[in-house]
């Protein structure tokens, strides 16, 4: 059972539609019990860095997640994947803190958001391909990258550190590629 933890700021009708084309079984929840039984905790997120930390504490969240980072396959998508950082300049406040590294406002004479297909570039064939990005701030960390994309400077789009996996882009909305990642992150991830 993959659980996606619903906090008010995630795309999940799309995420939990794309499991179960995948055909795995799903629950969206912020039950700690439920969280507790899952397989997979997917933490999904589209929205404000402040506002989700905020959502998380408010449902008691915080602790449980904490707990489950080291237990099972963990995976943050889009603004999930930053909250497993230690910091984000979106709002000035702390992440999850689980990766090392800090979320900063895409700069540079491109568009923000970053929006639309872009290429991943990765040592692993799996992982190259266009993929389907939206967001206006992006990690900056030197460790567990396993691909990046290029939007006129460097950015992370995957993270693995054991378990524990940060996808930028949504691999719900990128085709048969992004299906292909999320299943492999759920099935145990990236071996660089």
């Amino acid at each position: 059972m993959i659980a996606i933890v619903d906090y008010g700021l995630g795309n999940i009708a799309n995420l939990s539609n794309a499991l179960h084309y995948l055909g795995h079984d799903v629950v969206v929840t912020h039950d700690t019990k439920e969280l507790i039984e899952a397989d997979t905790i997917i933490l999904p997120g589209v929205g404000h860095f402040k506002d989700a930390m905020n959502r998380l504490s408010e449902l008691e969240l915080l602790p449980v997640l904490n707990e489950l980072k080291d237990k099972k396959p963990f995976i943050g998508i889009c603004l999930g994947m930053q909250l497993l950082f230690e910091k984000s300049e979106e709002g000035n406040v702390d992440g999850l803190g689980y990766l090392p590294g800090t979320v900063k406002k895409i700069t540079g004479s491109l568009p923000v958001p970053h929006l639309g297909w872009n290429q991943l570039d990765s040592p692993l064939p799996s992982l190259q391909g266009d993929v389907y990005f939206i967001h206006s701030y992006k990690v900056h960390t030197e460790e567990n990258v396993v691909a990046t994309a290029s939007y006129e400077e460097p950015v992370v789009a995957i993270v693995q550190k054991d378990h524990l996996i940060g996808i930028q882009f949504h691999p719900e909305k990128s085709g048969d590629l992004g299906l292909q990642i999320l299943n492999q992150a759920i099935k145990g991830g990236f071996n660089l």
